[in-house]
């Protein structure tokens, strides 16, 4: 197995103007980019990197909107720790098949469309390259959402878990959840009723590129605007907002997350940005603080690791939060090789 280097070595803001279009973008070269047929025939889009087959597998489950290309840089710097790398494009964003004519439409038939396909590639493309051992799964946002019903209907797939800002339920924001709930039942019972197309939901719209300035995502002016440029240069991977469908299938999710709960059997760890507003903190804490009343032994945190100041995106924030979740992850996996 490759030595572990020290997580000292992660890149850092600064080096966006050398070390970035040097050593990230030679290594990105080296991966494998592929595909296969998930539920329905539908294609799903994948990387690999796989130079070292003795080491230690890490799945990569990203957030909606997202797809491998985001994870460049994270990915240089958790095969420098000494892992082998797969990351999935979830259907229906990243450079796997749109389901919609309209490819800026956030939706899936079933949430658990995800989750099938994530376990199809964990048996058929992770397996064969995992030298006989588990592979760990790190998830953020919706992606968290998809792994943590992984781990309820295929409880030995993984390892252990890290899930990053993790979708349990969508921030609301003034909103009570039992209205937003209402809202959405409302609108999705309309959208029926008069049309077979599925609608955006209320204040959706196609794909725009939002400025540094007032995003709830980041606080890295240079991470933030490296994704800006990367959107603009593949518009094929642009996502707009989420449909009606959609966000009827995510609230399913959150039903069946709590009412599974004792179905998982593989090590959890859960860390929070504070300063998110994109998904809902306090559903996070309660996820958290219940897995340990059922096994306090396999989930011993009673809360998450909470990174102060940090917004949504923990692996694409300023190195002083992003360093603090991604040392906690590392170490999480450590303690399961």
């Amino acid at each position: 197995m490759t030595t572990r280097t020290s997580i000292e070595s992660l890149t850092l803001e600064h080096h966006f103007s050398d070390k970035w279009f040097s050593d990230v973008e030679i290594f990105w070269q080296s991966g494998q980019f592929s595909h296969f047929y998930g539920v329905d025939n539908i294609r799903v889009n994948y990387a690999s990197f796989t130079q070292d087959k003795e080491n230690p597998c890490i799945v990569i489950s990203p957030g909606r909107c997202e797809g491998y290309l985001k994870y460049k840089e994270l990915a240089f710097d958790l095969v420098n720790q000494g892992y082998q790398l797969f990351i999935i494009d979830h259907r229906g964003q990243g450079l796997s098949q749109r389901m919609l004519d309209n490819p800026h439409k956030g939706y899936v038939t079933r949430f658990d469309d995800y989750v099938d396909d994530l376990n199809q590639f964990i048996n058929q493309i992770v397996a064969p390259n995992s030298n006989n051992r588990k592979p760990f799964l790190l998830a953020h946002s919706m992606g968290a959402a998809i792994a943590a019903r992984l781990l309820q209907k295929y409880p030995s797939c993984v390892e252990a878990t890290v899930l990053s800002s993790p979708m349990i339920a969508i921030n609301s924001g003034l909103m009570p959840s039992w209205l937003a709930k209402g809202l959405v039942n409302i609108t999705y019972f309309i959208n029926k009723l008069f049309t077979k197309n599925h609608w955006y939901f209320i204040g959706q719209k196609d794909y725009k590129a939002s400025r540094f300035d007032g995003n709830n995502l980041s606080q890295s002016l240079g991470r933030y605007q490296n994704l800006v440029t990367l959107y603009q240069n593949v518009p094929e991977i642009q996502l707009g907002g989420v449909t009606i469908h959609w966000l009827k299938q995510a609230i399913k999710n959150q039903l069946i997350l709590f009412a599974e709960l004792d179905k998982i059997s593989s090590p959890v760890f859960i860390i929070q940005a504070g300063s998110d507003t994109i998904v809902d903190n306090e559903m996070q804490s309660e996820f958290c603080s219940q897995l340990n009343q059922i096994n306090s032994e396999l989930f011993p945190a009673q809360v998450p690791l909470i990174i102060e100041g940090a917004r949504h995106e923990l692996f694409f924030e300023q190195d002083k939060y992003r360093i603090a979740a991604l040392s906690a992850a590392v170490n999480w996996f450590e303690k399961y090789q």
